[in-house]
């Protein structure tokens, strides 16, 4: 895992997309956090909680190195044009945090805040590595930092806030994957660190086109750096993508999130705009997820 405190190491010349009002900062005094739900609301019947596995790919392709499993889908349709053992359960590692930023963007306000939880603070791996038990911080800020960044602490410090722990959240995201029928899906944290957030790459699919359909995570994840405004030394935090997509300026790339762990290899959702049309590539355990996510998302469009 990369180093656990990401915001001093990235320089305030990069390029910049500011979210306004959000800041890690804030105040101290004992006021009541914000009431939150203990159930989630119900799924609505439009919901696209599902792709199309009948039929047959629109192209083949061939990798001498190929991903564990994968799919490549229209977001819009659900529609699958390519498949690689679609519906094989695995360890997904950060890419659990599509359902985490969904669960918080609905059972939340935008204008929430976030009283830091002490267990935000007992971290491992990625983190923005600044949070304050006590303070209270934007609920924005720390979604941005969980999938931007990929923060491990903004991400525990969200379940204690929608649900009062972490194993409180974990039934919550159990729960919203269950009632939108994913039959691969288990969570048993926010973050994705052990092996037991497993899911398959038809399930993740389904789960993008839910997430990208909700415009706080969509504003979001198209972000590939932004800055935070941080009460250390009157600094302002910058949060850089994981994606690597984003990273390279790939054309039309709209999100969404990385993932790694030993158990887990290197995972990727990545979400590409072009021409009226949207698709999405899901990779587990690929050795190289950008090149391959690119090379799928290019025959996918070809093929039309």
């Amino acid at each position: 895992m990369s180093s656990p405190a990401l915001g001093p190491l990235l320089a305030p010349a990069l390029a910049s997309l500011a979210l306004a009002g959000c800041s890690l900062g804030g105040d101290s005094e004992p006021a009541a956090a914000p009431a939150v739900r203990s159930q989630l609301p119900p799924a609505s019947p439009s919901s696209p909680a599902s792709v199309a596995l009948e039929g047959e790919d629109a192209f083949e392709i061939r990798f001498r190195r190929p991903p564990r499993a994968g799919l490549v889908f229209d977001v819009a349709t659900g529609d699958v044009l390519w498949r690689r053992r679609p519906l094989e359960r695995r360890p997904v590692a950060s890419l659990t945090k599509v359902m985490t930023a969904l669960v918080v963007a609905t059972t939340t306000r935008p204008d929430d805040r976030v009283r830091v939880a002490r267990a935000a603070l007992r971290y491992t791996g990625r983190g923005v590595g600044v949070l304050k038990r006590g303070k209270r911080v934007p609920v924005e800020a720390l979604l941005s930092a969980a999938l931007i960044t990929s923060a491990n602490d903004a991400s525990i410090a969200l379940a204690h806030h929608v649900a009062g722990s972490v194993r409180g959240f974990a039934r919550l995201m159990n729960e919203r994957a269950r009632l939108l029928g994913l039959a691969c899906t288990r969570f048993v944290s926010p973050h994705g660190l052990e092996n037991g957030n497993r899911s398959c790459a038809a399930d993740l699919a389904a789960l993008t086109r839910l997430a990208m359909a909700e415009r706080r995570i969509a504003r979001i994840a198209r972000v590939p750096y932004t800055q935070i405004r941080a009460r250390v030394r009157g600094k302002r935090l910058y949060l850089a993508t994981t994606n690597p997509l984003l990273a390279t300026g790939y054309r039309g790339t709209v999100g969404l999130k990385t993932g790694y762990t030993s158990g887990a290899g290197r995972c990727l959702i990545a979400v590409v705009r072009r021409g009226g049309r949207t698709l999405g590539v899901v990779l587990l355990r690929s050795p190289n997820p950008g090149e391959q996510a690119k090379r799928l998302l290019e025959r996918a469009f070809r093929a039309g």
